[in-house]
Parts: C-alpha cells; sequence; structure tokens
C-alpha cells in the first residue's frame, strides 16, 4: 500500500485518525519555536470527524507535558484519545493505540508531514493507510472517512471510550473482588423495543459486532423497519450506562413470538460489555419473560470464525441441543444450530438495575 494514500475499499472506514504534530497539527516545531499555532483545517477537520465518530489519536517525538500542554492551550486536547507522545519509533505508537481501541490496523489512518515516517509506520504496519500533512483538508472527503451511518451513538463515541479509560483505571486500582466493583460502577440496563430513531443504531451494532453475534448476520435499516412493523416479532435494543457514562446501544434482540415458543433469530452485543455481565443480564431477562410466558425458547446459532463466545454464552445461559417437539423442522439446515431451553424464572442479578419492556403483557 503506498504511503501516501488510503484503501479505496468501501468497507474500510476508519475508526481512528492518529496525528503527527509538528508541521501537521501545528505548523513548527515545539521544541525549536517559541510558539506554533495550529495548521490550516486542523480544528474544522478534527471535528468533523469526531462528529462522524471517527477517533483521534497522536504519534508524536515530542516532549510529552510540553507537547500536552500546547494542546491543551490550543484548546483541542479533549480530541485525542490514548495519545502516544515521546520519542521512540511512529510505528510501535500506532501499534499501541490500535492494541488500546481493539481496532485492526485496517481500520487506523496515520498523517505526518515526513515521508520517513509515515514510510517507517508503513514498513512495520502495512494495512495502516497513512496520508501526508498537505491532505488535512480534503480528508473529511474520502470515502473511508465517510461512514456509511452516523448514529447519536456514533458522535459520543470518544466520550465513551474516554470514559472506558477512566473506568478501566479505576477498575486496576480496585482492591475488591469484581462482584464489588461491577456494584459500584451503579450499572443500568435499558431493554427498549427499537423505534425508527434507534434503527441506525441497531443497523451499526449487526455490523460491528462479530465476536458477539450468534449468527453472522447483519440486518439492513429497511429490514428492521419491515421486522418492527411485524406484530408478530420484536426488535429490541439494549442500552448500558454508569457513573462514568453511557456505554450507547450495547446490544440488539430480534425475536419472533409464536405460541409454543419464542424464537431468538438473532442476539448481537458489543464485546467492550462482556466483562461487566451485559450479555449475560440480557440472556436471563429474556429468560425470566419467556418463563412468565410459558412458552419455550430457541435460538439460532451459526459458527463464524470468530463467535465462539456467543455459543459459550448460550450454553452458559441455559440452552442445550436437546430435541423438543417445539423446534421446527428445518432446525439444522444451511449450518444453522437451533438451541433450545424450557426457561424457568431467574433473579434480577444485584449488580444492575433493569428498565425493561414488558414482553409478556404486550403479548
Amino acid at each position: 500500500m503506498s504511503t501516501d494514500t488510503g484503501s479505496t475499499r468501501p468497507d474500510a472506514t476508519v475508526k481512528c485518525l492518529v496525528w503527527d504534530l509538528d508541521n501537521t497539527v501545528w505548523d513548527g516545531t515545539l521544541l525549536e519555536d517559541a510558539d506554533v499555532t495550529l495548521a490550516d483545517s486542523v480544528v474544522e477537520v478534527i471535528a468533523a470527524l469526531d462528529a462522524r465518530g471517527i477517533l483521534h489519536s497522536i504519534a508524536s517525538k515530542n516532549d510529552h507535558d510540553l507537547a500536552w500542554s500546547r494542546l491543551e492551550k490550543l484548546g483541542i486536547a479533549q480530541y485525542f484519545v490514548f495519545p502516544q507522545i515521546g520519542w521512540g519509533p511512529k510505528s510501535a505508537s500506532v501499534r499501541n493505540i490500535a492494541e488500546q481501541l481493539n481496532f485492526a490496523h485496517t481500520a487506523i489512518a496515520f498523517i505526518d508531514d515526513q515521508p520517513a515516517e509515515r514510510a517507517e509506520v508503513n514498513f512495520h504496519l502495512p494495512q495502516v493507510r497513512c496520508y501526508p500533512h498537505d491532505s488535512i483538508a480534503t480528508l473529511p472527503t474520502l470515502s473511508e472517512f465517510s461512514p456509511r451511518t452516523v448514529t447519536v451513538d456514533s458522535r459520543r463515541r470518544r466520550q465513551m471510550y474516554q470514559a472506558g479509560f477512566s473506568r478501566n483505571a479505576e477498575r486496576a486500582a480496585f482492591a475488591g473482588p469484581d462482584e464489588a466493583f461491577l456494584r459500584s460502577l451503579e450499572l443500568e440496563l435499558q431493554i427498549l423495543r427499537a423505534d425508527a430513531l434507534e434503527i441506525s443504531r441497531v443497523e451499526e451494532l449487526t455490523l460491528r459486532t462479530s465476536q458477539m453475534n450468534a449468527t453472522g448476520v447483519h440486518y439492513s435499516a429497511r429490514t428492521l423497519r419491515e421486522l418492527c412493523a411485524d406484530t408478530g416479532h420484536e426488535v429490541l435494543v439494549a442500552s448500558l450506562t454508569d457513573r462514568f457514562g453511557p456505554h450507547g446501544a450495547i446490544g440488539v434482540l430480534l425475536l419472533e413470538k409464536l405460541p409454543e415458543r419464542w424464537h431468538l433469530k438473532l442476539l448481537a452485543t458489543s464485546c467492550r460489555v462482556v466483562s461487566l455481565g451485559a450479555g449475560a443480564a440480557i440472556l436471563n431477562w429474556l429468560t425470566d419473560q419467556a418463563a412468565r410466558a410459558d412458552v419455550h425458547l430457541v435460538a439460532d446459532f451459526r459458527a463464524t470464525e470468530r463467535n465462539r463466545m456467543m455459543e459459550i454464552a448460550y450454553r452458559f445461559a441455559g440452552f442445550t441441543d436437546a430435541e423438543c417437539g417445539c423446534l421446527p423442522a428445518d432446525a439444522t439446515t444451511a449450518g444453522l444450530q437451533r438451541l433450545h431451553m424450557v426457561p424457568e424464572r431467574r433473579p434480577v442479578p444485584d449488580v444492575m438495575r433493569i428498565d425493561a419492556v414488558d414482553l409478556v403483557t404486550a403479548a
């Protein structure tokens, strides 16, 4: 891949743009010039991409305290997550940023005024797209910086990641057991029907989530709207908040309600909240709802290269391969498994408050 152009693949949306500082974010060299000023278009481009849900970070060879102080003085420090300011190779900084954000290298872009620095990053991280500093103004016009959908959660993605870093730092310093830490977070899980405003968030979840997507199926906004209008289906979106702030939409359920069984055609949850027990809480809530409705639960599962964790979650929740007369005749076709459960009432977890729609009285 060229060190001066990014991929034009339609599926190669940038999730994080990593910036050099000297003669890129600002004009001049911080350690040599008495003062530096922001380069043309920098603020406008950073704000525009941030509003689309694209994160910003830094890989700069500079004195950390001096550089960060200047970013604060210039009024843009708040835009950067996990900045890497020091004297090591920039490829190592970019790699650290990708690992910290849990992004593939194909989702990372790097911009620098020095061809040698772009070449160094490109040599060690060939999937990272690199751009020269004189392309700053044009970045928002490029397809890779133009997500297909921009949702409420997209626009506050930076704040959610920053809250996540604070949450993780407190967890690392917490001396008690995990359950005590979870209680301290004041977790609130909300499970509601998707409406017109929620559809784009639900679609985004099915597109972004692969490790915790039970079937690997991605539903379009049009299909989701049709299912929302179908009285035999429920399209539900789960959101999570805690005292650090919102996690945003973290789960989607597609449920067909039949007289003898509720058929969970899709469950996708964000990997970001696995350690908080959100996936287990969603399945426990659904199990309890089905028990109250006196129906069996059937869940679709299709193995992919990445979703082994979802199968484990289903098994741990109580789903099995047991045969039952409620199962449809095509239960195991085309690589699709239909797992089964006879549900029993389950208590609400004491580490999380749940505010959810009542599927039983609405049946």
